[in-house]
């Protein structure tokens, strides 16, 4: 089969370079092009980034001499390749502008960024959950004027290892949550290296968290009305969100109330059954088993389990009854790959799947 042809918007960041990682030798989508700021255009990405590549594994032979473009040079930009991956560092209002500029051009837009995540006729897809949401991307080209071109989003890294829990759960009708996540400093694009504060500390804020966390899943468990997505009611949810000294893995701590209260034993049983349309359709990056259940008292833990399913997997653990809510549990989840680049190469993947991109 021949590959598609990929662009990396904003590919010299750590989001960035996680694409890069990720597509090496991926089987239907190779990167051709690499956009980043105008300091970075005219340089070979090998010369770009160098030694701050942040990835665990080198750097892929195969883009380091790709020449960097000028990301706000659109046309020349998407010359050539079929679809993009967008990861660009800008404000929220240059970055829906640059996104439907891509989009206009007929070239698909699957982004890891946050700006469109509440346009009412973007699909924010958790691939697992809510396939269904594609169905909108119709009225969107309307909107546009493409007949090829639209934008997808992924969700926010914080939701991953609560959201398809609850979603898991639906049958018994979750009511409320409070939910806390400890999120790595990878989340904010920094190694160790870069923020040695972070060393030993734990930071009890990160600007924009906790409404993301507590109306993201809501769109996500949303339905289609009209030429907009419009998004559930429940459950409701409250959260913190707070940094801690780790390099990889978002931790949740989540408590939950439900209309119908349901066994322990029914509840596990629903996650580790749980199979979603990337499993049904065996796509390349779809984890076998998209949410395991452990049964040792101090697991999850990130040093263990947050390459689970080589990053696409999310773990869970201690779930258990409450004083004051009908349960509690713990979950994990990698939040650069099912959180971030990973999340959007398999929404990508399922555009494919469904018709939604193909050969320019």
């Amino acid at each position: 089969m021949e590959k598609l042809k990929v662009g990396i918007l904003g590919g010299t960041g750590m989001v960035g370079q996680r694409f890069i990682s990720l597509l090496e030798d991926h089987p239907w989508f190779e990167v051709k092009t690499i956009a980043a700021s105008p300091r970075s255009a005219g340089k070979t990405y090998e010369e770009c980034v160098g030694s701050r590549w942040k990835m665990d594994t080198p750097m892929p032979d195969g883009v380091k001499d790709i020449v960097v473009k000028d990301v706000s040079d659109v046309n020349s930009v998407v010359d050539g390749i079929d679809f993009v991956f967008s990861a660009v560092d800008m404000s929220k209002d240059e970055i829906r502008r640059i996104e439907e500029e891509y989009a206009r051009t007929e070239t698909p837009v699957v982004s890891n960024n946050s700006a469109h995540r509440w346009t009412d006729d973007v699909p924010m897809i958790i691939p697992e959950i809510n396939p269904e949401h594609t169905d909108i991307i119709g009225a969107q080209r309307k909107r546009l004027g493409t007949k090829r071109g639209f934008i997808a989003v992924k969700p926010n890294c914080s939701i991953q290892s609560y959201a398809p829990v609850f979603y898991a759960w639906r049958e018994f009708e979750v009511q409320r949550a409070v939910v806390s996540t400890y999120q790595a400093i990878s989340g904010a694009g920094k190694t160790f290296k870069d923020w040695p504060e972070m060393e030993g500390n734990v930071i009890p804020f990160i600007s924009g968290e906790e409404e993301k966390s507590e109306q993201e899943p809501l769109k996500i468990y949303g339905h289609i009305e009209g030429d907009r997505i419009v998004k559930a009611a429940l459950p409701v949810i409250t959260s913190q969100c707070i940094r801690v000294p780790v390099l990889n893995g978002h931790t949740a701590t989540v408590f939950v109330d439900f209309k119908n209260k349901p066994s322990k034993d029914e509840l596990i049983a629903r996650l580790t059954e749980y199979e979603g349309e990337p499993q049904k359709l065996k796509l390349p990056s779809a984890p076998k088993q998209f949410m395991r259940y452990l049964t040792d008292d101090d697991r999850p833990q990130v040093r263990l389990d947050v390459d689970f399913e080589k990053g696409y997997g999310i773990s869970i653990g201690r779930l258990r009854e409450d004083l004051i809510f009908d349960y509690k549990f713990v979950g994990l989840s990698h939040n650069t790959v099912r959180g971030a680049a990973g999340g959007a190469v398999l929404c990508a993947e399922l555009l494919k799947a469904k018709g939604y991109i193909d050969k320019r």
